[in-house]
C-alpha cells in the first residue's frame, strides 16, 4: 500500500471501516464462520478476491471465534499467466497458500466451439478443481469473492437466459452436500472494493481467457445495470434487499407454495373468525 495523504487516509479508513462492517455483518446473518474453521479463500488475482482475503484477515485479528485462513490459486496454465505474482505476495504478507496447477485452459478451448463463450465451462471446471482440493487440504469453509453486482447480475442473467428466479446466496452447501461455499462480500459495493483495491495497490492479474470476449452476457446485464444506477441512485440497493426479502405466496412457484391448499386456508380462517365472532355475542 502506497503512502496516503491526510485526507486519502481518512477516506480510506472510512471506506475500510464500511467493507469491515459489510463483510462481519454477512458472516453474522448468514453464519458463515464458527470457532475452528479452515476457511480456503479463493484467491483469481483479481481485486474481488484480494479485498476478500484481506477483510478476512483484517476481522481475524479481532473475531470473536478463532478461524485459520488458507489462501489457493488456481493456475489454469493460461499462456502468459505471471506466475510469480501471487506467490510474492501472499509470502510477503505471511498468509499460507497453495498453488493447484490445474489445465483447465486447454479443455475450456478445446471443447468450447467457435464464437461461443467460455466462462460456463471455465466455471465448472474451475469450481470442480477447487471444491476437490478443500476436501483434501480439510478446509470447512470455501470463501468465494463475489459482491452485491455479481449476485444481482446472476438474477438477471438467470431471469432473462435460464427461465429461474435465483441468484448467488452468501452461503451454499454444494451439490454434492461436502462443501460449504460463503460470499463474504455479499454486502459489499463494487465501487467500493475497486476503489479498496486500488488504494491497497494489489497486484491485479487480468483474466485473458474471457476478458476480451465479446457480448458477454454479463458484461451486458452488467451495463444494464450500471446505467439503472447513474439514472436512479439507490435502485440497486433497494433490488438487493429484495433478494433478501422473498414472498413466496406472491410469486408462482407451485412447489415453494402450496397454491391448492388456499381454499382450506379460506375455510379454517373464516372458521375462526365465526367462532370469535359467536364468543363475543354471548358475552354481550
Amino acid at each position: 500500500m502506497s503512502e496516503l495523504s491526510g485526507p486519502q487516509k481518512y477516506e480510506f479508513n472510512k471506506l475500510q471501516k464500511r467493507l469491515r462492517r459489510q463483510v462481519g455483518n454477512a458472516i453474522i446473518d448468514y453464519a458463515m464462520i464458527d470457532e475452528g474453521d479452515k476457511v480456503m479463500v479463493c484467491l483469481s488475482g483479481g481485486k474481488d478476491s484480494y479485498t476478500l482475503l484481506e477483510i478476512l484477515r483484517n476481522l481475524q485479528r479481532n473475531a470473536p471465534v478463532a478461524f485459520e485462513l488458507v489462501a489457493v490459486n488456481l493456475d489454469q496454465k493460461q499462456p502468459g499467466f505471471p506466475e510469480h505474482v501471487l506467490p510474492d505476495y501472499l509470502e510477503g504478507i505471511g498468509v499460507p497458500y497453495h498453488i493447484l496447477e490445474r489445465d483447465t485452459y486447454s479443455v475450456v478451448k478445446e471443447k468450447t466451439p467457435e464464437g461461443k463463450t467460455t466462462c460456463a465451462l471455465c466455471s465448472r471446471l474451475r469450481r470442480g478443481s477447487l471444491y476437490g482440493f478443500a476436501e483434501e487440504i480439510g478446509a470447512t469453509k470455501v470463501a468465494l469473492g463475489h459482491h452485491r453486482e455479481d449476485i444481482l447480475e446472476t438474477l438477471f442473467l438467470n431471469m432473462f437466459y435460464g427461465g429461474t428466479l435465483k441468484a448467488m446466496p452468501p452461503k451454499l452447501l454444494s451439490d454434492d452436500g461436502k462443501n460449504i461455499v460463503i460470499r463474504p462480500l455479499a454486502y459489499c459495493r463494487e465501487a467500493d472494493i475497486a476503489e479498496f483495491a486500488r488504494l491497497m495497490a494489489f497486484p491485479i492479474i487480468p483474466c485473458n481467457l474471457c476478458g476480451s470476449q465479446p457480448n458477454l452476457q454479463r458484461q451486458v446485464v452488467k451495463e444494464m445495470l450500471g446505467e439503472w444506477e447513474r439514472t436512479h441512485p439507490g435502485r440497486l440497493e433497494t433490488m438487493f434487499k429484495a433478494v433478501t426479502n422473498v414472498a413466496p405466496s406472491q410469486l408462482a412457484d407451485r412447489d415453494l407454495f402450496d397454491f391448492h391448499a388456499l381454499e382450506a386456508r379460506r375455510e379454517a380462517m373464516n372458521a375462526n373468525r365465526i367462532e370469535a365472532f359467536d364468543l363475543l355475542t354471548r358475552e354481550l
